[in-house]
């Protein structure tokens, strides 16, 4: 509330409601969060028609996987906006005040519904699918190096330059868990040089529903890695291979689908995992896994 009383204009653009959700690091999110996040969001919408949009502030550290689980699970058209900061509020030239403007400006913007939730920073509009971290200091961290952002905030109107065409929010069928329900357990397991597939072993050794290997370019594994995925599917386990090279697709292969071996698309790791452990909530085939893979990559 302090932030958004410190802001010259904000209260120009729109009429603003604070609610505090959690107070933690970003670092500290959990899928937790992030299911009860957009119960809540699901619920203001619900609750009021009149509501132009949602503004999440929320740190960089994980902006990225809260606002794909936002994505994937919102289910209204209106604008869902995440924002932070790079510095401090201390620091000379602090960003968040004027990413916080940007964001509300985007959020009451007649242009700003439709295209599933959006991250703004730097005057730039980035949807949840596609944007990445790309640098540990810079006010220009945020952005969407393979397909661009979507549009941008200027001085005298918002621009939107381009439309998502994966599925999103309405078109979403995948929902958050009902009640006191709990996401699946779906780590991360990293493929390096000369690994031997023990932390592949060990996460389905402490129950993980799926697992999403970060392998090398295409998809690619060590070999050791690969012995490892070909015990973990022949348990059930299904494996998801995406891959550390930032931009290009993993592609699917049919008969390794069969056999549980799935392919991320151009989806990042963290992203897959996002999905995976939604898509997880409900008994699926490996084919249809895969389907809904290709569907949101």
């Amino acid at each position: 509330a302090q932030l958004v009383a410190a802001v010259p204009g904000l209260a120009d653009v729109a009429r603003i409601e604070v609610e505090e959700f959690s107070r933690i690091g970003s670092s500290a999110m959990t899928p937790d969060h992030w299911a009860r996040l957009a119960s809540r969001i699901n619920e203001l919408f619900r609750e009021d028609g009149d509501l132009a949009g949602v503004v999440v502030t929320h740190g960089t550290d994980t902006m990225e996987e809260t606002a794909y689980f936002l994505h994937l699970t919102v289910d209204d058209v209106r604008p869902v906006v995440m924002v932070g900061s790079m510095r401090v509020s201390s620091a000379v030239s602090a960003d968040g005040p004027a990413n916080l403007l940007a964001g509300v400006r985007v959020a009451v913007s007649p242009e700003g519904g439709g295209h599933g939730v959006l991250v703004v920073l730097n005057d730039e509009i980035h949807s949840a699918r596609d944007v990445r971290k790309m640098d540990n200091n810079r006010v220009d961290t945020f952005a969407s190096t393979e397909w661009g952002a979507l549009g941008i905030v200027d001085a005298d109107r918002i621009v939107f330059r381009r439309r998502l065409a994966t599925r999103h929010t309405v078109d979403s069928e995948l929902r958050i868990p009902s009640g006191t329900g709990s996401l699946p357990v779906v780590p991360i397991v990293a493929d390096f040089a000369g690994s031997d597939g023990t932390a592949l072993r060990s996460a389905i050794e402490r129950g993980a529903a799926g697992v999403v290997v970060q392998a090398f370019g295409g998809g690619r594994a060590s070999p050791g890695m690969r012995d490892a995925i070909t015990e973990v599917v022949s348990a059930g386990v299904p494996v998801v291979l995406a891959s550390r090279v930032p931009a290009g697709r993993v592609m699917a292969d049919a008969s390794a689908v069969r056999r549980g071996v799935l392919s991320s698309g151009d989806l990042p790791p963290h992203r897959v995992r996002v999905l995976m452990m939604l898509a997880l909530l409900e008994e699926r085939s490996y084919e249809e896994l895969q389907f809904i893979l290709d569907t949101y990559e």
